[in-house]
């Protein structure tokens, strides 16, 4: 058996409930076992919460809209450059180090590569993050993750608008003993967000 976390939208901060569900576990890496991974939570949160439907979002999602929605995919428009570029390489071009960074040209590479630069690793402590004129400090936690999300979001209503069909989102690739930012936390969030009217002016200070 596993456990993984489904995350639903919450009124109060932190404005996100966790559901660990538990499953059986298909091994393997392919694409094909990870599909698998994916219908058997949501088969175990729907037994759980059978009023609840859940959206996979990464790249191996099978419903409309959720590969769209992976920040390997979701586009956020970067002034500094013109024009737009997907969320995780955002999100890593953006990280400070006690001994480097921010490296923006990841801003220019494949999601993929920018999620696996050396020099993530081999920069020391990481201390903040950056975007823009907006920066974060490393005690903030995902806030950054989920303010970069979410402002992708806003940026493009029509793949927003596939979020608010759902009550529950998952992330395959998302192992909380092994990773901090997650896609589906940050899309539960908007969804929480987008009900309450938080979104109409600065919605950082929820984050």
């Amino acid at each position: 058996m596993a456990q993984r976390p489904v995350f639903t939208p919450r009124i109060r901060a932190p404005y996100y409930n966790v559901h660990d569900v538990e499953f059986q576990w298909n091994p393997g890496l392919n694409i094909v076992q990870k599909q698998k991974n994916i219908e058997a939570i949501h088969r175990a949160f729907s037994r759980q919460f059978p009023e609840k439907e859940a959206l996979e979002i990464s790249s191996k999602s099978l419903q409309p809209g959720g590969t769209d929605l992976s920040a390997f995919n979701l586009p956020i428009y970067v002034p500094a450059l013109g024009r737009e570029v997907p969320v995780e390489c955002a999100y890593h071009a953006g990280k400070v180090f006690s001994n480097g960074g921010p490296y923006t040209d990841l801003l220019e590479v494949s999601p993929r590569a920018a999620k696996k630069d050396p020099r993530l690793k081999e920069s020391g402590r990481l201390t903040g993050f950056v975007f823009g004129d907006m920066t974060f400090p490393v005690e903030s936690g995902t806030a950054f993750y989920n303010w970069l999300y979410i402002r992708a979001l806003l940026e493009h209503p029509d793949l927003a608008a596939v979020l608010l069909q759902y009550q529950g989102f998952t992330d395959i690739e998302y192992n909380p003993q092994k990773s901090r930012a997650c896609q589906a936390r940050a899309a539960a969030i908007y969804v929480s967000f987008f009900r309450q009217g938080l979104l109409e002016g600065d919605f950082r200070q929820y984050l």
